[in-house]
């Protein structure tokens, strides 16, 4: 039998305290338990669960679009620093891929990663070299390498990262 998906993000976290960037990305499509395995993972690890839609949509109501693009990676780090917690959950982070918004979504996490674990989901998929969000036609079409990052994909199990000394 396969292990749960939440015990291959469990042990993920546990691996990448080694990694120069301490990110978990959880891959699959919309509806395939990613969000039901981060509640789990959020009960057993004692690690908080953040809607990022929800909470970086709240403080930039009052920001103007060039305002709201620049701010939003101190933003995230400021809701993540406000969890008090050195391993941080996040899920729903559609609102990053707006492209008015122009962020990269990926760089942003990395970024967080590198003084605490941070767990992501991520609605696309994988290939053996590349890490995917949304359609080739669609305007917010990403396509990542797989590099400084683990990955735990909802189908299969989890993609080690390198050591920290060779992925600087």
């Amino acid at each position: 039998m396969p292990p749960l998906l939440s015990d291959q993000i469990a042990e993920s976290m546990a691996a990448v305290k080694a990694c120069y960037h301490r990110l978990v990305v959880v891959v699959g499509p919309s509806r395939s338990g990613k969000t039901t395995a981060l509640q789990q993972v959020r009960d057993a690890a004692n690690a908080p669960l953040v809607n990022v839609n929800l909470e970086l949509s709240k403080r930039l109501l009052d920001l103007t679009e060039r305002q709201r693009s620049l701010q939003i990676p101190r933003l995230l780090d400021q809701i993540i620093g406000e969890t008090g917690h050195d391993e941080v959950l996040l899920d729903n982070n559609e609102v990053l891929f707006d492209v008015h918004l122009k962020q990269d979504p990926l760089r942003i996490f990395q970024g967080l990663s590198r003084s605490r674990t941070i767990v992501v989901s991520w609605n696309g998929r994988t290939n053996a070299e590349s890490l995917f969000y949304a359609t080739p036609d669609h305007a917010e079409f990403r396509q990542y390498p797989l590099r400084d990052m683990t990955v735990v994909v909802v189908e299969n199990a989890n993609q080690p990262c390198q050591p920290k000394e060779q992925n600087r």
